[in-house]
């Protein structure tokens, strides 16, 4: 039996980046009561993150993010939830202002190719000269 292989076309607006940054998440949790944590980002995009979030909460909630760095805040909707084997929660977010640039950073448009290096073959240098 043939193995059959299909490529995907990317559908995030831009791609995702794994960076860490120290936030401050508040919201209301599936039981109804206000909460405000301590996390960080896993990956970041301009239009949204992906965090560790130990409280629990519902898709289409909406939340607060403050960067612990820059003392930005910024809303946004639960857009993924997921549970790693680990034990972990896993939330997506995407902001509901899409005109900011929260992370101040600039992302590669989805399909772009990524830039190779130029290899250069290194000249050869003996090794003891006598």
């Amino acid at each position: 039996m043939a193995i059959l292989h299909f490529r995907c076309k990317e559908r995030r607006r831009t791609l995702r980046v794994m960076l860490t940054v120290p936030l401050k998440v508040r919201g209301i949790s599936a039981s109804g009561l206000p909460f405000a944590v301590e996390t960080n980002s896993h990956t970041v995009s301009l239009h949204g993150a992906l965090i560790e979030l130990s409280v629990m909460v519902s898709m289409g909630d909406l939340v607060h993010l403050e960067n612990e760095r820059t003392r930005e805040k910024v809303e946004a909707k639960i857009v993924t939830i997921r549970n790693s084997r680990d034990g972990k929660t896993y939330v997506g977010l995407e902001f509901t202002n899409q005109d900011i640039n929260f992370w101040h950073m600039s992302f590669p448009v989805p399909g772009a190719k990524p830039l190779r290096r130029m290899v250069s073959t290194p000249e050869k240098v003996p090794a003891m000269s006598t």
